[in-house]
């Protein structure tokens, strides 16, 4: 076997890895990314391998150390050094399930770079490369405007908003498609193009764009504009043509018309009902999406001044949430099911500098440095047929850091941004080395690189297909619980938690989620419920800093404590939400949960007290009125009870309450013989639902204790209409009032 086999073989899984953008596993948790993620994985794992030997048998291979280099090098090393000395070391070595973004994987990015420079020396394979990433780009905005019709093919579709392509999120493909459409843009000025060749380049360049505006993502939009401005400063720079200068000027121009109408025209019908221009044009700062940026930015960075070890490498890679929760900002939390759980900063400067600390930016700025210089001595120094594609190459760089000034990446972006900067290592470089003939590889070497394919296999099983197993469990699990099938459903989270692999923390919160939503069918199955408690326990111990597993340790021990006041679940339940107000002390839902405990125990009066701080927290969400108008209604304080009621309704943040919320309301009414309050209980709880006959003949006797006849009569006929069987008892209803039917 000689080395340009290696070679070879290097190449094509280069250009195998490529086309990971576009992969989708419907099956698993976070489908688009989980997947993508272990199949890059395993291509750079076999890779490497390759690369050992190659190097192993002809140094020449390995790659010139340049600025850039070292700057990339840098970045990982503090990466790495910040991990080992991480809060939580687990969380940011593996990283989390969804993003997986922790060092081992992001170590695969920098093996991909080396392995990029190290076999790719002409421009000739650069190209090819650079031609596939585009092609990959267009194939995922053609899956994005799919997901706008109603094929099922197309993981996502139904008339979307917003489209995501094969990213899975709108503001990662937006990002994606923003690099792509400059990549795109730097390729159309090559000299030496064919006609087809840039067409083709045109035709991925405006796909892009179209693209970046239909993920309706601001921050990319200010890239998109941003990286056109730039291109077009340094085009006039470069050429000295009026025609340079009147593009400009027109671009500044149409930057100033759109924020005078974002300004102006922002609140008009036309804007507001338009699902991409009422993103796009809303810049206000009181935006809520704006704001909930800013209020994650604020807390990361509040835990970031936290002592001299945070400020100097932060809380470690993947562990964003803890900060977030030590300082999270009550105004994050509107109402059950919008718990706000930011586990980035959305914005990559911001999340290095919390997670990895001034050590951290200062190497993730570097890079950007030493970009931007090599590329703009080679601009000064080349001609004016090159100059083009390196003014290309440094506008793509603006519009990217642009972007994630309100984003960060994920593995399709982060494989697309070591490309392009694999391309600028390799045009700023010196000439490209040349090579003797290929050489024979000893018999040694070749021992030693089918021993290391072995162990490799036996990597990639342990590493990314016993990941996927655990995965698919767990999606198998979740599919039988909306099918109805309980046991399925259990069995499978007991097989995916069994696992010992990087994402047990997700399942095992996602078994506990469901046995909570489900717990009337598990509810006579008590070691179900131990099982779970057991499982979740094990995230708490090793996940000291979060209060994540607290609060499904309190949900559940509530659950069980609901039936006994005295059970010692209850005060288990407490322990847990406590434990949970001690590490986020300003999260809304922990202070719910306390609050249940202690209705569980009867004591209503301590119940009350923790509704009233979450109340006092946030003031805009309804619920928290609600939850304390129900303990004052059960303390015998109706008038206050009623008028913490409407106060739910009235705030900004006002909620729905649930069937189950109102009955539970007019009980309390009932006993207290409080019928203004069961009427407005009532009225509301039939506004909400409308077709049961139960309620209205209800309504019709609370109507009659207050006088209202002529209301009673009408609400007797409704339950009639709605239910004949209820007819008799209507009529004999009416007629003791007197009334004609």
């Amino acid at each position: 076997m000689r080395t340009n086999f290696l070679e070879k073989a290097l190449k094509y899984g280069i250009y195998a890895a490529a086309f990971v953008p576009l992969v989708i596993f419907s099956q698993f948790i976070s489908p688009f990314h989980f997947g993508k993620v272990v199949v890059f994985r395993s291509i750079v794992e076999i890779l490497a391998v390759f690369y050992f030997v190659l190097v192993w048998a002809d140094r020449s291979y390995f790659p010139k150390r340049n600025s850039t280099f070292w700057s990339l090098f840098a970045f990982v090393a503090v990466f790495g050094v910040t991990t080992f000395f991480s809060a939580q070391v687990g969380e940011s070595f593996w990283g989390t399930l969804e993003r997986m973004g922790g060092f081992w994987t992001f170590s695969h990015y920098f093996v991909y770079f080396l392995i990029l420079t190290s076999v790719f020396k002409s421009k000739e394979d650069w190209l090819r490369l650079l031609d596939i990433s585009i092609f990959v780009g267009v194939l995922s905005a053609l899956y994005g405007f799919g997901q706008k019709t109603e094929i099922q093919f197309f993981v996502g579709s139904g008339n979307r908003a917003r489209i995501f392509g094969t990213i899975g999120n709108a503001a990662l493909f937006a990002g994606y498609e923003l690099v792509l459409a400059f990549l795109s843009l730097t390729l159309i000025f090559k000299p030496g193009n064919s006609r087809y060749k840039n067409l083709f380049y045109l035709f991925a360049f405006i796909l892009a764009v179209i693209s970046v505006l239909m993920a309706a993502t601001r921050g990319a939009i200010l890239g998109l504009v941003l990286g056109i401005f730039i291109f077009a400063v340094l085009y006039v720079w470069a050429y000295q043509s009026k025609k340079a200068k009147n593009i400009v000027l027109g671009l500044v121009s149409l930057g100033v018309i759109f924020l005078v109408t974002a300004y102006f025209f922002g609140n008009t019908s036309f804007i507001k009902n338009s699902r991409y221009l009422s993103r796009i044009m809303d810049v206000s700062t009181d935006s809520y999406t704006i704001q909930t940026r800013f209020w994650a930015w604020q807390a990361g960075i509040e835990g970031w001044k936290e002592n001299l070890k945070t400020i100097t490498i932060g809380w470690g890679p993947e562990n964003f949430n803890i900060p977030f929760s030590k300082h999270f900002n009550p105004k994050f939390f509107t109402g059950i099911g919008a718990e706000t759980f930011f586990d980035r900063a959305h914005n990559m400067f911001v999340e290095v500098l919390v997670t990895m600390g001034l050590a951290g930016l200062v190497s993730y700025i570097g890079i950007f440095f030493f970009l931007f210089r090599t590329l703009w001595l080679k601009l000064k120094t080349r001609s004016k047929d090159e100059s083009l594609l390196y003014i290309g190459l440094i506008s793509l760089l603006v519009a990217y850091i642009a972007h994630n000034f309100f984003f960060f990446d994920t593995s399709p972006n982060w494989i697309l941004f070591f490309t392009i900067v694999g391309f600028v290592y390799y045009l700023t470089s010196e000439d490209s080395v040349q090579r003797g003939f290929s050489k024979i590889l000893s018999v040694l070497q070749l021992s030693v690189l089918f021993i290391l394919l072995i162990l490799c296999m036996f990597l990639i099983y342990r590493t990314n297909i016993q990941a996927s197993y655990a995965n698919y469990a767990t999606t198998r699990a979740i599919t039988f619980g909306w099918q109805g099938d309980t046991k399925g459903a259990l069995a499978k989270f007991k097989e995916s938690v069994a696992y010992d692999v990087a994402g047990r923390y997700e399942y095992r919160h996602r078994y506990a989620q469901y046995v909570f939503e489900n717990y009337g069918k598990v509810r006579n199955n008590p070691d179900e419920i131990k099982n779970v408690i057991k499982e979740v326990q094990k995230n708490a111990d090793s996940h000291p800093l979060d209060y994540l597993p607290e609060l499904y340790l309190s949900r559940l021990n509530i659950l069980l404590g609901k039936e006994d006041y005295k059970s010692p679940y209850n005060d288990e339940a407490l322990k847990h939400s406590r434990r949970a107000l001690e590490i986020s002390p300003t999260f809304v839902r922990a202070y719910y949960e306390t609050g249940q405990a202690y209705i569980n125990k009867r004591e209503l009066a301590k119940a009350r007290d923790e509704f009233k701080k979450a109340s006092e927290l946030n003031p805009d969400v309804g619920l928290s009125y609600w939850y304390w108008a129900v303990t004052e209604a059960d303390l015998g304080n109706v008038e206050t009870a009623q008028l913490l009621v409407d106060k739910s309704f009235a705030v900004f943040n006002s909620f729905a309450p649930s069937e189950t919320d109102y009955l539970r309301m007019i009980n309390i009414y009932d006993r207290t013989k409080n019928y203004k309050g069961l009427q407005k209980s009532f009225e509301s709880l039939i506004a909400a639902v409308p077709d049961n006959p139960d309620y209205r003949a209800s309504l019709a006797a609370v109507y009659v204790k207050l006088g209202m006849i002529d209301e009673a009569v009408k609400e007797a006929k409704n339950a009639a209409d709605l239910d004949g069987s209820f007819e008799a008892e209507a009529r004999a209803f009416v007629k003791s009032l007197r009334r004609e039917w």
